[in-house]
């Protein structure tokens, strides 16, 4: 599994950069990275594949950034991936942006996917294929702009191999996916929180908010979904 050379300055325009401090947090899938930006320069970031143990290595890893990650703007990762994972990233940053009045945003884990495949190569759509729940793989395909071609999917593999077409495929399940197919280029990424500058601006949203992929297999009471407001709250 690689993992990008740390961008300085984006690939896409328009950016995903800001004036002052951007700390971006990563811990939805068995990766767990962090990184702090001025404007668009990267100053310090972290990247592990950790399988578990992400809410014991997020907050000292944050720690471990220039000034300790504090920042005007952060922005998580949303999701799809572990529900564990997406929970533990979504509220060390609710925590620190109400500690630091900082402002919040997410993005997809996806579409940061395809952004890194872009980054290191892949022209024209590409798929990413990651690790889903009871077997499936979470895919989505993006164009050349990085903008979303459908909606996110949760697939069997062999249904992942039959509806995906495009010639790059990326993620941790690229090259089983590719295998299956018998055609293609897998590359294998997870996402990176240092990548960060490689997205566009439309993949980011205000609406910050758990993006699963499938349904969790468990419910709070009254019918909730883990990370979804009580009725009467926003």
């Amino acid at each position: 599994m690689t993992s990008p050379t740390p961008q300085t300055t984006p690939a896409a325009d328009p950016t995903v950069a800001g004036p002052g401090r951007t700390l971006v947090i990563d811990s939805a899938t068995e990766a767990c990275s962090v990184a702090l930006f001025e404007g668009e320069t990267l100053l310090g970031g972290e990247f592990r594949v950790l399988g578990r143990g992400h809410a014991e290595a997020l907050v000292p890893m944050i720690g471990a950034l220039p000034e300790r990650g504090k920042a005007q703007r952060i922005v998580v990762a949303l999701g799809p991936g572990s529900f564990t994972g997406v929970r533990v990233g979504l509220a060390a940053a609710r925590a620190l942006a109400l500690a630091w009045g900082a402002q919040i945003e997410g993005y997809s884990t996806l579409a940061l996917v395809a952004a890194m495949a872009r980054g290191e190569g892949a022209s024209g759509p590409v798929a990413v294929a990651m690790t889903g729940g009871h077997g499936e793989w979470f895919t989505q395909g993006f164009d050349a702009s990085g903008t979303p071609l459908g909606e996110l999917a949760s697939l069997k593999p062999a249904d992942a191999a039959a509806t995906i077409t495009a010639a790059y495929v990326a993620g941790n399940q690229a090259e089983a996916l590719i295998a299956l197919r018998g055609n293609g280029e897998a590359m294998a990424l997870l996402p990176d929180a240092r990548a960060f500058g490689l997205l566009p601006a439309a993949a980011l949203t205000d609406h910050v908010r758990p993006l699963y992929g499938r349904a969790p297999d468990a419910r709070l009471p009254g019918g909730l979904l883990p990370g979804e407001a009580t009725p009467g709250q926003s």
